[in-house]
């Protein structure tokens, strides 16, 4: 994990360390996806050599845990849950009670 951290990170935004690993996981998943499609591809093709193809698979097996689309988990960006996320906001639905009360209080009901 040290190879992908940042060397400078603004931590004000972030709320605790499962925030930061989660961003640190999306940033790595989004630089290495390329290349592992292109190594899956490799490895489904069947009209290659298996040797290519063995490489192909031995290259991404080796590669970090971070660059697998599995490993990145829906997180309230306000409280770091990772359970009960509305995904479209990414924030917990528990947390969401209060934005609401927010929003709602801006609007005039005496229509």
């Amino acid at each position: 994990m040290a190879q992908f951290r940042a060397k400078k990170l603004d931590l004000s935004c972030f709320v605790n360390v499962r925030v930061i690993r989660d961003h640190t996981k999306r940033k790595v998943f989004e630089q290495y996806e390329t290349q592992r499609q292109a190594l899956r591809y490799i490895i489904r093709n069947t009209t290659l050599s298996q040797r290519a193809r063995a490489q192909a698979q031995l290259q991404l097996s080796q590669m970090h845990a971070y660059t697998r689309s599995t490993q990145i988990n829906n997180r309230c960006i306000e409280g770091g849950k990772s359970r009960g996320v509305i995904r479209h906001f990414r924030m917990a639905r528990v947390s969401g009670a209060s934005h609401r009360d927010l929003v709602f209080s801006d609007i005039d009901w005496s229509l």
